[in-house]
């Protein structure tokens, strides 16, 4: 769900309709500047996201983050998900060797590559 927009200029009005899926394109420099934040920020970030877009596809569409996963987990990944959050759970950082981290961090990767 996003509120829909229109840009007037180089401003933004927000209508007072709240419309399915995700926005059309992200307007925060819009909303930065109703923010008040400072004119030359705005601007470099504006000449910022135009090189960025130079390395996007032009054709990519934003997916929506928020809709449900098209595949379900199995079981055993459930499980895998479970076993790892436990081990993590019982760790205590502050208590470990430089070595025992590492070690620790080892054991998860290998529970996670399960």
């Amino acid at each position: 769900m996003h509120f829909d927009a229109v840009e007037h200029k180089d401003g933004i009005v927000f209508l007072h309709e709240v419309a399915d899926g995700p926005a059309d394109r992200s307007y925060g420099l819009q909303v930065a500047r109703l923010a008040g934040v400072p004119a030359d920020t705005v601007r470099q970030a504006r000449a910022y996201l135009t090189r960025l877009d130079k390395f996007s596809a032009a054709t990519a569409t934003q997916h929506d983050l928020f809709a449900p996963s098209a595949q379900a987990a199995s079981p055993e990944a459930d499980e895998n998900a479970r076993s790892l959050a436990q081990r993590l759970a019982e760790l205590e950082p502050d208590a470990m060797s430089a070595r025992d981290a590492l070690a620790a961090l080892y054991e998860l990767k290998r529970l996670l590559g399960k």
